[in-house]
């Protein structure tokens, strides 16, 4: 069995509670009314594999997917972007107040910041438009790294999807306790029993077990599947066979991305230097990946060993086996590798078509004070700010503030990103590029 499959396979054992939901919501779509469901747990527990399995079992649906991203976050918009792009050849289809508000939204056209409820209210006509021709499946993974104006709006239209044929499935760890999904139905995921555990475990180790580490691996992993696969391949064979394995103090999802970065480092140079491309990319853009690794001097043939080894797959859409996959790579890589992934995916990128995400790879690329960088990422947080997205203009503005030379206009910059965290609906205070700023998020005087 292939290290993904074994891991699908894990991840599953002993979910009959959990693949039943699955089928419920699915069949629940399937004749005629919409269903929403939150699956809650630790990273590693299996709800990925769980969301690949419900895009397996929806037969007859159109299924989209999305997966938050860490680090783009701070784009407005993107994510919900993303899900609803194969929609918008319907646009069209939707009221006019509707239809502005989601074309500024993601930014087809200028206009006045759109108002969020009929934004909501676009995304939901879209979807229950497409579930018209059939039921609609729509997945989204590591609901918590969604930049913050895509969730509510997603968190909107799961509260008043009712008779359409749409199936509505987060994926979300249990440490976040944001509102947004909040009131929604929920299943928490939770680890497998120790019986199952030790057969997971079992199916990992290539060497004999020393059987005192092994129930200290199932006791502290809490029956996590993930862990259960991947932490063995972070041991020795001294440690596993003679039981002389002393654990990290490090958090559950360090130890997987540590496991992960194992795997990583033993691929050949060029197979690391396209991954960790791919992950600097949080689209999945198979096209935009190809063009920075041209630049890059990086061959076709580097996909090869890093398909084989299980950690991505390159097709139309760039997929990592697991978000955690994504973390591992670019969180090990070094910061120079980092920038020269960022260098050429902002080259890579059409300032035209898509000048923020430009601006946002090329802010990520530089290691000293640009004021050209800072001027783009200005101009990013303005069309933030008319799409909306106060704290994604916000975003772009703190990092303006690093990147400007001239001390004066730093100050000026660093005033007005101040303003957007106010105006995002939190209270900052600190320090951007060496100019103290005080915000109080109250009254919203400076000092």
């Amino acid at each position: 069995m292939g290290a993904q499959s074994m891991e699908s396979g894990g991840a599953l054992r002993g979910r009959d509670q959990e693949l039943a939901a699955l089928e419920r919501v699915l069949a629940t779509a399937r004749a005629g009314n919409s269903a929403v469901v939150v699956l809650r747990g630790e990273a590693g527990i299996g709800k990925t594999a769980l969301l690949d399995h419900a895009a397996r079992l929806a037969t007859g649906f159109r299924t989209l997917g999305i997966a938050g991203v860490e680090w783009e976050m701070e784009l407005p918009f993107a994510s919900l972007h993303q899900l609803c792009a194969p929609l918008l050849g319907d646009l069209q289809e939707l009221p006019d107040p509707q239809r502005d508000a989601l074309s500024v939204a993601f930014g087809l056209q200028a206009g006045e910041a759109p108002n969020r409820f009929l934004v909501g209210l676009a995304v939901l006509g879209l979807l229950a438009g497409a579930a018209e021709d059939g039921p609609l499946a729509c997945l989204v993974d590591d609901a918590q790294w969604l930049d913050k104006e895509s969730l509510q709006v997603l968190g909107f239209v799961a509260r008043r999807l009712v008779a359409e044929s749409v199936a509505l499935i987060f994926a979300l760890r249990d440490s976040d306790d944001g509102p947004d999904l909040a009131g929604l139905p929920e299943l928490t995921v939770r680890g497998l029993s120790e019986n199952e555990a030790r057969v997971l475990l079992a199916s990992a180790v290539r060497v004999p077990l020393d059987p005192l580490v092994r129930d200290r691996i199932v006791a502290e992993t809490h029956g996590n599947p993930m862990a259960l696969l991947h932490l063995p391949l972070a041991l020795a064979p001294a440690e596993l066979a003679g039981g002389f394995w002393l654990p990290g103090r490090r958090p559950l999802a360090r130890h997987l991305e540590n496991a992960f970065h194992q795997q990583f480092r033993l691929l050949p140079e060029d197979s690391r230097r396209l991954l960790l491309t791919a992950a600097a990319e949080p689209t999945g853009d198979a096209d935009l990946l190809w063009r920075a690794a041209v630049l890059q001097g990086i061959p076709a043939g580097a996909a090869g060993p890093a398909e084989a080894a299980g950690l991505v797959e390159f097709g139309t859409r760039v997929r990592f086996r697991h978000p955690l996959v994504r973390s591992a790579v670019y969180r090990g890589a070094s910061v120079p590798g980092r920038r020269a992934a960022h260098r050429a995916l902002a080259d890579a990128t059409d300032p035209r078509l898509d000048p923020d995400r430009r601006a946002w790879h090329r802010a990520h690329a530089t290691d000293r004070p640009d004021e050209g960088i800072a001027v783009d990422l200005e101009g990013s947080a303005g069309r933030a700010q008319g799409r909306g997205g106060m704290a994604a203009a916000a975003s772009f503005l703190q990092r303006a503030t690093e990147l400007t030379p001239d001390a004066r206009r730093r100050a000026g910059r660093a005033l007005d990103a101040a303003q957007a965290h106010i105006d995002a609906g939190g209270w900052w205070c600190g320090v951007f590029g060496g100019v103290g700023v005080g915000v109080c998020g109250w009254c919203g005087g400076r000092g």
